[in-house]
């Protein structure tokens, strides 16, 4: 261990920019066994990690890391699934420049270690071997009904069959897996990788109702008098507008709209809003992940061209700085310090081009935030087809929240304990549907952790 003195950070190897944009494929290769023990071995070992403080999971990154340096993949892939409900999945999307990585105390000078791209290789050479994450035989006969099969859904799927407890989740979507499976492009995110995760919970019990929808396929009262808690994690999936003139245009989508859109059409299943960028001239307003994922998504659909619109800078997008330049090497066009102003539509409705205008940053406020403030006539105009708005994320209105006393904030976001319970005694919530729009690994700790409070509540 503590070779970074001599081992320098070397990233995943991605695949060539011109090849990887003809296909929904991942573009980073997976470790091999000895450059995952060398990178390993340049952790420090730190008394007090930064890194695994950094995570939202508190992994045992340390811990994993040394045994990934030895070679003791067992044990690796034990410590790493032991905290996370899908590690091989947070390796691929967390921004971990942000997280455990930006804590990593080799970031002054040396580098940080390769955290992501390690934690994907464990399980991955683990599952390879045969590895499995273990689940414990049911231990009750009480079960827990989860509304949404997203990462909330997921994580407290596992921790509770971890618990011997037994689960029966709802889904309105055809395939498990929530954002995983719709909102996440494969470029980052493979769906046989999810797929995969989704029957290992089959194998340990779990079982799935896909295209139901609570409230209109079956009524939320009856899950209450069926099961003996519920987890409610749908998750935050209604897009934001600007509010500006002509943004109700029929070639203008919201974010989650046109990626589930083209993830139906690359599964094959039938959808209400097929949408079609080849040939076209797209913008994308907003700077983060989801914004990068729209437009890494529409160059691999034939656009024309790709452009995306952020009122701050770069330094100031709030997605993962790796895809911002995975985004630059494909050949998306950036300007910042601009914001839209109306989107200007033709005799016939189409889009012919969106006004924008330039911005700037004040002085910081109390808080160090800079607000954004519009130049006086700087207003200009870009040719467009197709707009995208990856404004972030509200919470959907769902009628049997309050019918049921279960109560929302101001924002419509389920109001939880410190345990994840509700207002209504017996049912939980996390994930966005709780804290609003958030990373994916934020509602995998909410799900883990109200699983264990479930499974206390049932146990005891």
């Amino acid at each position: 261990m503590q070779k970074f003195y001599e081992l320098s950070r070397i990233d995943a190897k991605k695949r060539d920019v011109i090849e990887r944009t003809k296909d929904f494929d991942e573009i980073y290769e997976i470790f091999t066994p000895e450059k995952a023990s060398d990178q390993s071995e340049r952790c420090i070992q730190c008394g007090d990690p930064y890194c695994h403080n950094g995570c939202p999971l508190h992994n045992f990154i340390p811990q994993w890391l040394k045994s990934t340096a030895y070679k003791d993949i067992d044990f690796a892939f034990a410590l790493s699934n032991a905290s996370s409900p899908f590690p091989e999945v947070m390796g691929r999307i967390c921004p971990h420049d942000r997280l455990c990585e930006g804590a990593c105390t080799l970031n002054d000078g040396y580098g940080a270690i390769t955290i992501g791209s390690i934690e994907t290789f464990i399980t991955e050479e683990g599952l390879k071997k045969g590895l499995k994450p273990k689940f414990s035989k049911p231990i009750t006969d009480k079960k827990v009904a989860i509304v949404g099969a997203g990462p909330a859904g997921l994580s407290a799927a596992t921790f509770l069959l971890r618990d011997g407890v037994q689960v029966e989740i709802f889904d309105r979507q055809s395939r498990a897996g929530g954002l995983l499976t719709y909102g996440i492009p494969g470029f980052k995110l493979d769906k046989n990788i999810v797929a995969r995760r989704i029957k290992l919970l089959k194998e340990a019990g779990a079982i799935f109702h896909q295209n139901i929808e609570i409230g209109k396929d079956i009524m939320f009262e009856q899950l209450t008098e069926d099961f003996d808690a519920i987890f409610l994690g749908m998750g935050a999936t209604k897009g934001r507008k600007s509010g500006i003139q002509g943004e109700e245009a029929k070639s203008v989508y919201l974010a989650m709209e046109f990626l589930t859109s083209i993830q139906k059409k690359i599964f094959e299943e039938r959808s209400n809003s097929v949408i079609d960028v080849k040939d076209k001239n797209v913008i994308v307003i907003g700077g983060g992940d989801t914004a990068m994922d729209c437009v890494r998504t529409s160059l691999r659909e034939k656009a024309k061209s790709v452009q995306c619109f952020y009122r701050r800078d770069a330094n100031s997008m709030p997605g993962s700085k790796k895809e911002y330049i995975n985004a630059k090497e494909e050949g998306v066009g950036f300007e910042f310090f601009v914001a839209p102003k109306q989107i200007i539509v033709n005799d016939k409705g189409d889009i012919v081009a969106v006004e924008m205008i330039k911005t700037k940053l004040n002085d910081p406020d109390e808080s160090g935030r800079q607000r954004v403030e519009e130049i006086s006539g700087s207003n200009f105009k870009i040719e467009a087809d197709v707009v995208i708005m990856a404004l972030g994320f509200d919470m959907q209105e769902y009628s049997f929240l309050a019918a049921n006393g279960i109560e929302t904030d101001r924002w419509g976001q389920i109001i939880v304990d410190e345990n994840y319970e509700t207002t209504k005694s017996g049912i939980y919530a996390g994930g966005d549907c709780h804290r609003g729009a958030s990373l994916v690994v934020y509602a995998a700790k909410d799900g883990r952790e109200a699983a264990k409070a479930i499974a206390k509540r049932l146990l005891d």
